[in-house]
C-alpha cells in the first residue's frame, strides 16, 4: 500500500493509496491546492473547514459540468462515449479508507 503526505493550507495530511497511485494522488492534491490558493487570494484565511468545503464545491461543479458535456456527446453520438483512461471501471479509488492528519 502506498502512502503520500499532502500539505494544504499549511496543514499536512498522510494519506494511504493503492500501490502505483502515488503520483495520481499528488496530482489530485495539486488540483485541490490550486482551488484553495485562489480562494485564499479572494477571501483570505476564511477558516480551513470553510476553504476546503468551498474547494470541494468548486471541484464538484467542474465534475458536474464535465458529466453534462459527456452526456451531451453521448446523446449526439447515440451511444456511450468510449472511455480513454486506463483505470479499471470497477469503481476503485485512489485513497484507502484509513487516512489521517499528519500533524
Amino acid at each position: 500500500m502506498g502512502q503520500v503526505t499532502i500539505t494544504l493550507n499549511g496543514r499536512s495530511y498522510r494519506l494511504r493509496c493503492g500501490d502505483g497511485e502515488e503520483q495520481r494522488l499528488i496530482a489530485l492534491a495539486d488540483h485541490v491546492r490550486g482551488k484553495l490558493t485562489v480562494l485564499v487570494q479572494q477571501f483570505g484565511q476564511a477558516g480551513e473547514d470553510r476553504l476546503l468545503l468551498m474547494s470541494a464545491l468548486l471541484i464538484a461543479d467542474e465534475l458536474w459540468d464535465a458529466k453534462a458535456r459527456l452526456q451531451a456527446l453521448e446523446n449526439a453520438a447515440g451511444r456511450p462515449v468510449q472511455r480513454l483512461d486506463r483505470r479499471p471501471p470497477s469503481g476503485s479509488r485512489v485513497l484507502s479508507a484509513d487516512t489521517e492528519a499528519a500533524d
